[in-house]
């Protein structure tokens, strides 16, 4: 018989959505460690900021990421991204990786493909000066989940495109209609934001952006003409 679910109180300080600001996001459920909300503007899906870990703990789950770009697995892992957002770029397009990890690899792919590509890590590659540049197309590959600020952080890089620049995000998709306890992307406890369609179209539509979803895998592309809009 299976073990029942512990209950765990949903915190008593008023929530916002990390993403929009919309207050008072809705209880979603909960596990053994962590309560799960989602916003009913975007439908992100957070846990509480007072269930993250410390940084401390958070560097160390990443100091046992083993990703090598001599790993073919890690690499068809990274075409995901990889391959819609190549087709999309014109010719020695200039990229920023960012949340690159401590084996970042993405942007040799690139680079083999005849662009040219910085990489960037808070914890591993913390050049500043590249977030002072302005970039033709910039990934977040596996990084939007583990954001604590993810309105803050994507509104910066998107300011960072150049006019008609790309936005290419992985990240694991979370499935309408699926209960979040049962749900495995959220077991790693360094992830604590969740995108799904919903969220992106929601981007796309603030940023007024193009939008081209592919599997887990969202491209938003920025007018041509500046734009005055971002994430409110």
């Amino acid at each position: 018989m299976p073990k029942p679910t512990p209950h765990i109180t949903p915190p008593k300080t008023p929530l916002a959505c990390s993403l929009c600001d919309t207050p008072q996001p809705v209880f979603l459920g909960a596990d053994q460690r962590r309560s799960y909300y989602q916003c009913p503007q975007c439908a992100l899906v957070m846990v509480p900021p007072s269930q993250y870990l410390s940084l401390a703990a958070e560097r160390r789950h990443y100091n046992c990421h083993c990703n090598s770009p001599d790993d073919p697995n890690y690499r068809q892992f990274l075409s995901t991204l990889f391959l819609p957002l190549n087709q999309l770029l014109p010719p020695a397009s200039r990229g920023l990786d960012f949340g690159c990890g401590p084996g970042p690899t993405l942007h040799l792919m690139f680079e083999e493909a005849g662009h040219r590509m910085a990489v960037y890590d808070p914890y591993y590659f913390p050049d500043n000066s590249l977030l002072a540049q302005t970039w033709d197309f910039i990934t977040l590959s596996e990084v939007s989940e583990h954001l604590h600020a993810p309105g803050e952080v994507l509104q910066r890089v998107w300011r960072q495109l150049n006019p008609g620049g790309m936005l290419g995000i992985m990240t694991r998709f979370f499935p309408a209609n699926t209960p979040i306890e049962t749900w495995f992307y959220k077991n790693d406890d360094t992830h604590v934001c969740f995108f799904s369609t919903t969220t992106f179209e929601y981007l796309a539509k603030r940023l007024n952006a193009q939008l081209q979803l592919e599997q887990n895998v969202a491209i938003l592309k920025k007018n041509a003409a500046p734009n005055k809009r971002d994430i409110p």
